[in-house]
């Protein structure tokens, strides 16, 4: 690729980290927060790149054309070295691609379509479970719903109204649907999903973003990995994507 084109990657490439990680949010749909100065970091440095090799070549090209203007040469200073690099070799055209898609078209963040292929998050193993609070209903975790109807043996899930968050990832040709976060440990490329089936609630559009109270939907022995993730829902409320939708948080407490 001749240099012209090399500084224009160079600087297109910065700006578009820069736009998705300085001037927008669109850089946290594909990394954790805490990789955001990095990217900072590195959109700076790729634009400083293009403009110091620009830089280099105005002076090369200064110095030829001083050198030049003593000898009676007419050729072209890169026959008259013996070689033609004027063409660009058609693959490296699709270096553009990734620079011009963070400027003009960022993919959408990852949702029901990954969580339906991503590998399953594996839940910690607990040995022992503090006692549940009072408050009706319950705010929880997926991980944490999970973890106690799965490893719980004292059952205190049993019998209580629990209230979680996440987006909705249907399953085609089912009555029920998953209610479904996911979690990244640097980037989108290491996704994971961490899922809870709900009964008795029809499914909202995949990746509408909810809030979802009910119960424990029984089956197996409470306590044992035989013992399903499952919820019977009560009610259902639509809530607006966070920010940062890669964690398995605790939803919003809801006004009364």
């Amino acid at each position: 690729m001749r240099r012209p084109l090399q500084v224009t990657l160079l600087v297109l490439s910065g700006l578009g980290l820069l736009h998705a990680s300085l001037f927008t949010d669109l850089c946290l749909r594909y990394v954790k927060p805490s990789m955001r100065p990095m990217l900072v970091a590195s959109g700076f440095l790729l634009i400083l790149l293009g403009i110091a090799e620009a830089w280099s070549r105005s002076r090369r090209e200064a110095g030829m054309d001083d050198h030049h203007m003593g000898h009676a040469h007419t050729e072209p200073a890169e026959e008259h070295m013996g070689h033609n690099h004027s063409k660009v070799p058609r693959v490296a055209w699709l270096l553009f691609l990734p620079a011009l898609s963070l400027l003009f078209y960022a993919p959408p963040a990852l949702g029901a379509y990954t969580a339906s292929r991503a590998a399953p998050k594996a839940v910690p193993q607990q040995d022992s479970f503090d006692p549940l609070p009072a408050t009706s209903p319950l705010p929880m975790t997926l991980t944490d719903f999970t973890s106690r109807v799965q490893q719980d043996r004292k059952g205190t899930i049993k019998g209580r109204t629990v209230q979680m968050t996440g987006f909705v990832t249907p399953d085609k040709g089912s009555t029920s649907w998953d209610l479904t976060r996911i979690m990244i440990s640097c980037c989108a490329a290491d996704a994971q999903s961490i899922k809870v089936r709900v009964y008795g609630i029809p499914a909202l559009a995949a990746n509408t973003w909810v809030t979802i109270t009910g119960t424990w939907h029984a089956g197996g022995t409470l306590g044992t990995s035989s013992a399903p993730a499952a919820l019977d829902g009560v009610t259902v409320e639509k809530v607006a994507k966070p920010v940062n939708a890669y964690q398995d948080a605790l939803p919003f407490p809801t006004s009364r």
